[in-house]
């Protein structure tokens, strides 16, 4: 028997070429990693999560280099969301499909 494996992350996905696609998804809080509470709003079940300005993008993503601002306190799901992951890559298939 043969499992496919999924989660090899992709060396063509740094840092330099981040498009910041995780940062358009809704980040829950669900543990106390430190994140600044004017960065934490209540969704529609009253869950805290992390505030988006207009663009969309996370409150913590900064515009200019959309790298996170908050990277030490980032929420429990920004850690666990690798770059370069399977995640990774759906979601910036997800941002190309978008974006045409």
């Amino acid at each position: 028997m043969t499992i496919e494996v999924t989660n090899l992350p992709d060396p063509q996905m740094t840092c330099s070429t981040c498009q910041a696609c995780c940062c358009r998804l809704e980040v829950m809080i669900i543990s106390d990693t430190g994140v600044p509470p004017e960065y934490i709003v209540s969704d529609e079940f009253n869950g805290d999560v992390m505030a988006r300005l207009d663009d969309g993008l996370c409150i913590a993503a900064d515009r200019d280099t959309l790298l996170c601002t908050i990277y030490e306190n980032r929420p429990w799901i920004c850690r666990e969301f690798e770059m370069g992951s399977y995640e990774c890559s759906i979601e910036r298939k997800n941002i190309i499909t978008l974006d045409k």
